[in-house]
């Protein structure tokens, strides 16, 4: 039986490898290793040329972390923290979980891709949390995870997947949802009341979280994703 075909969206950023110095296409390697190990074969995607057309040649999609969604695209300025806006990113990404949602696609969002989500579906965002919840628990420096327990929300499909009790889970993010875009619940908090999962209500599988799952040891949520693209049905 061949593997469902993930597709991963990625970073498009200067990079050093080898000998080189250039922007490169990439992504943390940790996003393929978790498809790989719950039986998907995974596929990057880079925001270029019209990646938005792949839909129905994909079994599943990752919008994957990465810097800020403009600010414009839910109609506010840019706040002096919000940062790394690609436009060429959003454009791209905004138009997968278009087409992705539109074919029925099981979807994965994971911290940026929540943001993405949101904001498609008609939501803002707090632009920088610690302006909201009075801490930087969520990131706390330049390349550290932070590590605030969430609760999924009983009777939501994410408890399904992680069960409802604490989560342990891995942070790097400045912004989260804001308004709730439409058809969207509230999956999962955090105790100071940031929304970190939403889940869209009549779709097989589109349910985004806003910490870093691929960041730890097992993945629950990646073989939830790839479960809902092995099936013929796309139900899970």
């Amino acid at each position: 039986m061949s593997r469902p075909v993930i597709g991963i969206t990625c970073y498009v950023e200067p990079a050093a490898f080898t000998v080189w110095r250039m922007p490169a296409a990439l992504l943390p390697y940790t996003y393929v290793e978790h498809v790989e190990r719950a039986g998907g074969q995974p596929v990057i995607l880079p925001p270029a040329g019209d990646p938005a057309s792949l839909a129905g040649r994909l079994d599943g999609l990752i919008v994957a972390g990465g810097g800020d969604v403009d600010p414009a695209r839910y109609g506010e300025r840019p706040h002096p923290r919000t940062g790394y806006v690609r436009e060429s990113r959003d454009e791209a990404e905004f138009g997968l979980v278009r087409a992705a949602l539109s074919a029925g696609l099981p979807f994965l969002g994971v911290c940026r891709g929540m943001q993405v989500l949101n904001v498609h579906l008609g939501g803002t965002l707090h632009q920088h949390l610690p302006d909201v919840v009075g801490h930087d628990g969520h990131s706390p420096a330049p390349g550290e995870f932070g590590h605030l327990p969430v609760r999924p929300v009983p009777g939501t499909a994410l408890s399904k997947v992680l069960g409802d009790d604490e989560v342990a889970a891995a942070h790097y993010h400045h912004q989260a949802a804001d308004r709730l875009g439409d058809g969207l619940t509230v999956a999962a908090t955090c105790e100071d009341g940031t929304v970190e999962a939403v889940e869209l209500a009549g779709h097989p599988f589109a349910l985004a979280v806003q910490w870093h799952p691929e960041a730890g040891e097992d993945g629950p949520l990646f073989e939830a994703l790839v479960a809902a693209a092995t099936a013929g049905d796309r139900h899970w």
